[in-house]
């Protein structure tokens, strides 16, 4: 495949993923993004550091959220990281999820009326504009950015990219996205059912499918042992089954398993052992419908599967620990 993007959760240690991303770049990967996944690291900080040891591989979010940063802060940031990349930024961005927002005191509301209007002015910042809104949720008055001394008042090209799952937030994804950022721990299934969602979007939006890219995140966990492969895969897929319940609903994982595994969880955050008990309710069939696990050959063949449902590209999330390895498997043919 000619286009392979890699992403990092909470491991390895940010030292080994800038050394990885300079290496990811060597091999010719497209891209490279960066988690804000529960309370483990930023995503804007790693986009940082990779920037300063690349020249050339796309930085992305994958994904940030739209309640924690103020429009005002994220376009500067967003900025920021243009200026230091030499234009290579990417925003990814979801809606982000509860029990998490909640207990930062977060009260998500008008999910969709959110992202359209923190969307539209992020854009209008990075487009130089003076901004006033009186939206829905977000509001804003009289908000334009400064930018560094020295800076030109230019307009500046940022691509946001919308990680979406719910149908809902699908559709709105190809009305206003530059992308979507597919969910990793879904199946090929629901990725057919999603670009139908976003089909809808983008017609009511006047827009042509070919406008809108669709890469797709996917754990791979790789080894010639497939019983030690799946089990890697499994420990996640199980946190993530807990998790975001939603995630595997949309999949077709049954609601009976998913309600088990939040049970022995103990809810979420899980209890101490939660995770490790679960994950003998999560079989072999859920870990392969959910992810790439297996030999070299198994994982690319599953990478396949969702290139050819219709994803722009894979961008792949190491679960076992040779990511090099992982690296040279993908790398563009």
């Amino acid at each position: 495949m000619e286009r392979v993007g890699l992403i990092f959760l909470d491991r390895p240690s940010l030292a080994e993923q800038v050394e990885l991303v300079r290496y990811a770049e060597e091999r010719g990967f497209e891209s490279a993004w960066a988690c804000e996944t529960r309370l483990a690291r930023d995503a804007m900080t790693p986009l940082a550091a990779f920037a300063q040891a690349t020249s050339r591989i796309r930085l992305a979010t994958g994904v940030v959220n739209n309640w924690t940063r103020t429009t005002g802060l994220m376009a500067m940031t967003l900025a920021t990281l243009h200026e230091l990349s030499g234009g290579r930024v990417t925003l990814g961005i979801g809606a982000y999820w509860d029990p998490l927002a909640r207990n930062q005191g977060i009260r998500r509301r008008r999910h969709l009326a959110a992202m359209r209007e923190y969307v539209t002015v992020v854009r209008r910042l990075l487009n130089m504009e003076t901004v006033d809104l009186d939206g829905e949720v977000v509001k804003v008055q009289e908000l334009r950015l400064d930018l560094g001394e020295g800076i030109p008042r230019e307009p500046i090209s940022v691509p946001i990219y919308i990680g979406a799952t719910g149908p809902r937030m699908l559709e709105v994804a190809g009305e206003i996205g530059d992308g979507i950022f597919h969910n990793f721990f879904t199946s090929v299934s629901y990725l057919r059912q999603s670009i139908q969602w976003v089909e809808v979007g983008a017609r009511r939006a006047g827009r042509s499918m070919g406008e809108i890219d669709m890469p797709q995140m996917l754990a791979v966990a790789m080894s010639d042992d497939v019983e030690y492969a799946r089990n890697v895969a499994r420990h996640d897929v199980t946190m993530y089954l807990g998790q975001q319940p939603h995630i595997g609903k949309a999949s077709g994982v049954p609601e009976e398993v998913i309600q088990s595994v939040h049970d022995a969880m103990g809810g979420w955050p899980p209890r101490e052992g939660g995770i490790e008990e679960a994950m003998s309710l999560v079989g072999d069939d859920i870990v392969d419908l959910l992810s790439a696990a297996g030999t070299p050959d198994m994982c690319r063949a599953r990478v396949h599967e969702y290139v050819d449902a219709g994803a722009s590209y894979p961008v792949l999330c190491p679960l076992t620990p040779n990511i090099r390895e992982i690296i040279d498997a993908f790398a563009p043919d």
